[in-house]
């Protein structure tokens, strides 16, 4: 008996890619809710119920705290537009296959055009397309139903129309369809959507079931693309259709189907079919050959043992090859591993990182250890992943640093509700908000792209799901800088610090390590309300220690300059006998008050305002006014100031007389 497994069994890139989603969501701690079954296989959909995910049939079922799931079929666009209302978190799993349709029909909508469907219009798939026609839309499954749509819309013969498949539509029931399309409507547009991996699946299938006495399909009996294997390997050869492998066990004693070492028997697999499933069939395949033998008089000469591992090749993604880059586009990195086949990375497989660009991480030439995900010999490719490599790698370093408590540096690549994800060796780590930074009012989003340090501060092996703390490395740093602070402070040294808060009675700057505040009355010399006149949160300051308390551990920071003393430029710049402008800021019984410079105010006696007796100063001056003065007396120990508006006066005619006399 000679097995023979078709390279192109198991799951498609849509399929993957939705339930590798699934499983991320879930090891992310998030509560998953997938519209419908995530894929057609109800053993895999019993494992992820099992884990807590729930199917739903509209997103007004999942609450505010869940996460809806769309699967590779896709959805409409009413549907989108009801998750979006709902209110819940929405991860988008629809093929990019199935996405492309949706963007041909709106587009043909758009310009007016009808849009014919090849396709089951009961299939999840198909009515999600529906749900993206904006104008006229009809459904065929076959050539018959395409012929009555043609009987009775007859007016679309000369009218434009873009003509769409569901992706797992028959390949030779599509070309028949065409022909009649061709002929029939003189105005189409044709587009190819069947995907190219179902297409391939039905191809390789049918060579196999031709040099094949059994044809084994492996798949859910919901599923599209597994009943159209069936379909296309029936014609020739018995075709058993099973989802696993105790249902073939039955189905073979059921149906009494002969096995002995001259049968040929071809395995193919549908595109939510599990390569574990597979591998079951394969290994019962195994023992009911086993059997074959011992009732045999003669052994065949092949080792089934190693046709067995040779069919299993194709499974394998665990083997680890070391690669060269050859090769990089925007979605993919073209990787050198020694092998006849070329080697791909994905851009989504290149890095922990969601929003990694390939040409920003990789450059021609470079080294990259990496693991198998699939061996296509058919295409002669191999698909790999340096994500996932790096992900074993990386896993095993930081559950040891949780033990260790060593410093990990990695970057932050996501700011999400209740924290940050930040990525080290390849692995995301969840860093709770309160342990992202050093006071619990910084921003989180100022971290983002950066680089951090952290420790690990709980490991769940199961879920493999690593908690860490910025905040514990940030205060060993401090406590260290701290130490060293307080090693060589002094009174009268200066540093330079940042302004950290602001409280009614000063304001605290962090000096690197430690905090010092600046009392209110050491931030001007004028007289100020809040500190927020002076300096704002944020802001780099210039300060010296004005006083020390070691064993509080309290700092007294001086800000204002004796420079800047406004009696010291006083003395320098307007000295007794100067004649200046100053302005009228206050009114009392006995004069008026004058602002010389900011900062000082001077007195004029009433006696000084004018050159006659007046009763009050507001005869003459009102505040605002600016008037020239001359500075009769400075008394710096008191600090007052007297002005003369007569002496100033006086003296201008003093000068215009001696003027004059020359």
């Amino acid at each position: 008996m000679s097995v023979k497994v078709a390279k192109s069994a198991g799951f498609c890139f849509g399929v993957n890619r939705a339930v590798e989603m699934v499983y991320r969501l879930l090891d992310e701690g998030k509560q998953v809710y997938t519209l419908g079954p995530i894929i057609h296989n109800p053993q895999l959909v019993n494992e992820l119920s099992a884990r807590g995910v729930q199917i739903v049939e509209g997103p007004e079922e999942v609450p505010s705290s869940g996460t809806v799931v769309v699967r590779s079929h896709g959805v409409s666009q009413s549907m989108m537009d009801r998750i979006q209302k709902c209110g819940a978190q929405c991860a988008d799993a629809t093929c990019p296959f199935v996405a492309k349709i949706h963007s041909i029909v709106r587009e043909a909508g758009a310009e007016g055009q009808t849009v014919l469907i090849a396709g089951d219009r009961q299939h999840p798939e198909v009515c999600g397309i529906i749900g993206h026609c904006t104008g006229p839309c009809y459904v065929f499954a076959n050539q018959a139903e395409l012929k009555e749509i043609i009987k009775e819309h007859k007016e679309l013969c000369n009218l434009p129309i873009s003509v769409v498949s569901q992706t797992t539509f028959n390949g030779q029931e599509w070309e028949n369809c065409l022909e009649i399309i061709e002929k029939v409507y003189t105005n189409a547009s044709v587009f190819g959507t069947i995907c190219n991996a179902t297409a391939q699946r039905q191809t390789e299938a049918i060579a196999l079931a031709k040099a094949s006495d059994l044809m084994i399909v492996i798949g859910g009996k919901q599923s599209s693309n597994t009943a159209k294997l069936q379909e296309v390997c029936q014609p020739f050869c018995q075709t058993l259709l099973v989802e696993t492998a105790a249902e073939l066990r039955a189905l073979l004693r059921e149906q009494s189907v002969s096995l002995d070492r001259t049968t040929k028997i071809g395995i193919t697999a549908g595109a939510s079919t599990p390569a574990s499933i597979i591998k079951e069939v394969l290994v019962t395949m195994t023992e009911i050959n086993e059997g074959a033998v011992q009732n045999s008089t003669e052994v065949t000469e092949s080792n089934f043992a190693e046709m067995l591992e040779e069919s299993l090749k194709s499974f394998n993604t665990d083997e680890k090859v070391h690669g060269v880059v050859v090769g990089i586009t925007p979605n993919e990195v073209y990787v050198d591993v020694g092998r006849k086949q070329a080697g791909f990375v994905p851009a989504s497989e290149l890095s922990a990182d969601p929003n990694v660009k390939p040409e920003d991480v990789v450059k021609i030439g470079d080294e990259m250890d990496l693991l198998i995900m699939r061996t296509n010999d058919q295409e002669g490719t191999i698909m790999l992943s340096k994500k996932r490599f790096d992900s074993i790698k990386g896993w095993e370093a930081v559950a040891a640093a949780e033990e260790s408590q060593e410093v990990l540096t990695g970057v932050v690549t996501e700011v999400i509700k209740g924290g940050v994800i930040a990525v080290t060796n390849g692995i995301r780590v969840f860093i709770p908000a309160s342990q992202a930074t050093a006071s619990r009012g910084d921003s989180l989003d100022d971290l983002l792209k950066k680089e951090v340090q952290f420790r690990i501060i709980e490991v769940n092996r199961s879920r493999r799901r690593a908690v860490g703390s910025i905040r514990s490395v940030l205060k060993d740093l401090r406590k260290a800088e701290a130490e060293k602070f307080w090693e060589t402070a002094e009174e009268g040294k200066e540093y330079t610090g940042v302004v950290k808060s602001l409280t009614a009675y000063g304001a605290f700057v962090d000096l690197g390590g430690i905090d010092g505040m600046i009392h209110i009355s050491e931030l001007s010399w004028t007289r100020i309300k809040h500190p927020s006149e002076v300096v704002n949160v944020g802001d780099t300051v210039k300060v010296y220690i004005k006083g020390l308390d070691r064993e509080k551990g309290k700092i007294s920071l001086g800000y204002k300059r004796s420079e800047d003393n406004p009696w010291n430029i006083l003395e320098r710049e307007y000295p007794v006998g100067t004649i200046c402008d100053v302005t009228v800021v206050g009114m009392t019984t006995f004069g008026a008050f004058a602002r010389i410079i900011p900062g000082i105010d001077g007195l004029i006696h009433i006696s000084q305002i004018a050159d006659h007796r007046i009763e009050k100063p507001q005869d003459v001056l009102k505040i605002g006014d600016v008037v020239k003065v001359k500075i009769t007396e400075i008394d710096f120990d008191k600090k007052r100031v007297s002005l003369s508006i007569r002496a100033a006066a006086e003296g201008e005619e003093a000068e215009a007389a001696e003027a004059s006399e020359e």
